[in-house]
């Protein structure tokens, strides 16, 4: 039996994988975020263990016989978040988040003080990183910058709580912008540019070695084995690659979560930070991959479902999917840019809205546009990717949103590519955490990494494709033309401190 632990932005989940790649129990626990001011995003670290906490004592209680046989644990997570430790290894401030976007005067900083950062790093500095909020809370929280012992990502903070050790894989790691992603090693170029030394990162590791072992008296409190490897483990979004067995040059997915990302394995590591694109390590040794990145994804319809007094997303879609189609070419078009964006604008500023809304438009109009927006972004990011990278003719289609059918539909049609679907893709990072703590205990990607069994395939129409063309066409027309009044000048000097 193999442990996953996925710490997600708005839930903690604990996933059992047994060797016959079944699925036996998942545990969730939701989490909260705080934006204390307009453009941050926090959380404090000790509701993530409480979280872990009450996930595992769930599972010891419905589960004990699965625990008992638990060879080792994989850990995936949020990536980008900024865990800052004293010399006591006391937590010193709340974690500043991905989806953060007060440091975009220091990303110009950083590109200005070191030409050489996109080619070291093979991305282009955004606020989501890690090493910009580092430049920020040395201008803006000294003494907290001056305390900082060790600088961990979210999941690596759980590690150390799990383990001792601090320590974390190459595909987390290539999200703080201090990786040279093609040597797959730290930068002391990029870390002297950013005032931080080496000592103060965690150890590098392959995402599917062993970065250490569970406290023993952790065990005796969840009924497992007496030692038990914890696994690298990888960031959420090469957790999920791993899950679904998206190894190969040209796998890849369309991940429907909180954000929303558009994952493709590389051949190779040739970043093009240029058009926003993101080049990582994945999580297996000597692979990488590329990515676009859009903040808000299922979060845009969580949020809209709140404010136009739906019962839940869910809702929100049933009403969207009941829309009349001939209503749908003249509904208002909506940029779901909540909590700014990344590709292809590169903007952590941006706005969301509505646009062209009339008297004639309802609830269900505009229920509609949300779901539609998100699809739309994703064809922004889709683009991004233009002939520099080989995919395959399908992507498959993983996390929370990914369970309304109509919305994979219509994301299809948008994308004019097909989408499968595959048993656990709503599990996919937690899945692909068990997976590396699997590979962790010797097992072969062979027999690991297998892509799991279809459960739907949802293939574009040409009808319904040649309208959102259209209309994607009239969104990165507007957008465009709108970004500069688009940007929320009123959180500039939020974002300064």
């Amino acid at each position: 039996m193999f442990l996953g632990l996925d710490l997600g932005t708005s839930e903690f989940k604990a996933l059992l994988l047994d060797q016959q790649h079944r699925i036996c129990a998942v545990s969730r626990v939701p989490l909260t975020l705080q934006r204390p001011v307009p453009s941050w995003s926090e959380q404090s670290p000790a509701d993530w263990w409480q979280a872990l906490e009450q996930a595992l004592q769930e599972l010891h209680a419905t589960h004990p016989q699965a625990l008992a046989q638990v060879q080792a644990v994989g850990l995936s997570g949020q990536m980008h978040g900024a865990v800052l430790l004293g010399e006591q290894q006391q937590v010193l401030r709340p974690a500043i988040l991905w989806n953060d976007g007060r440091s975009g005067s220091q990303c110009a900083q950083l590109e200005a003080a070191l030409p050489t950062l996109r080619q070291i790093t093979g991305n282009v500095a955004m606020p989501g990183f890690t090493a910009p909020k580092l430049l920020w809370l040395r201008e803006h929280e000294p003494a907290v910058f001056a305390q900082t012992h060790h600088v961990l990502l979210p999941k690596d903070w759980l590690r150390w709580r799990l383990t001792g050790e601090i320590a974390t894989d190459m595909s987390d790691a290539s999200g703080t912008l201090w990786l040279a992603t093609g040597q797959r090693a730290w930068s002391d170029e990029v870390l002297q540019a950013c005032g931080m030394q080496r000592r103060q990162m965690p150890r590098l590791h392959e995402g599917s070695h062993v970065a250490g072992w569970l406290k023993p008296e952790l065990c005796q409190r969840w009924g497992m084995p007496a030692r038990v490897a914890v696994a690298a483990g990888a960031g959420d979004n090469a957790a999920s690659a791993v899950g679904m067995g998206l190894v190969q040059p040209g796998q890849g997915f369309v991940s429907l979560g909180t954000s929303g990302v558009i994952f493709v394995c590389a051949q190779a590591h040739a970043p093009h930070p240029d058009k926003g694109l993101h080049a990582f390590c994945h999580a297996l040794p000597n692979r990488w991959h590329q990515m676009s990145v859009m903040l808000s994804a299922a979060s845009a319809l969580t949020w809209a479902a709140d404010q136009l007094g739906f019962d839940d997303e869910a809702s929100l879609l049933g009403a969207a999917a009941n829309l009349a189609p001939s209503a749908r070419d003249t509904a208002p078009l909506f940029f779901p840019y909540l909590s700014g964006e990344r590709t292809p604008h590169n903007q952590p500023l941006a706005t969301a809205s509505w646009w062209g809304l009339t008297a004639a438009h309802t609830r269900a109009d505009m229920a509609y546009a949300v779901a539609e927006g998100v699809a739309l972004g994703l064809c922004d990011g889709l683009q991004a990717f233009g002939a520099s990278q080989r995919l395959t003719e399908s992507l498959s289609l993983v996390g929370g949103g990914s369970r309304s059918a109509w919305w994979a539909q219509l994301l299809a049609d948008a994308l004019n590519t097909t989408l499968t679907m595959h048993h656990g893709a709503h599990e996919g990072a937690a899945l692909g955490a068990a997976r590396l703590a699997w590979l962790a205990t010797g097992a072969s990607e062979e027999a690991v990494c297998v892509v799991p069994p279809v459960s739907q395939t949802f293939v574009p129409q040409a009808d319904s494709n040649a309208i959102l063309r259209e209309r994607h066409a009239r969104f990165t027309r507007t957008a465009q033309a709108l970004m500069p009044w688009m940007v929320n000048t009123s959180s500039r000097g939020w974002a300064a401190g």
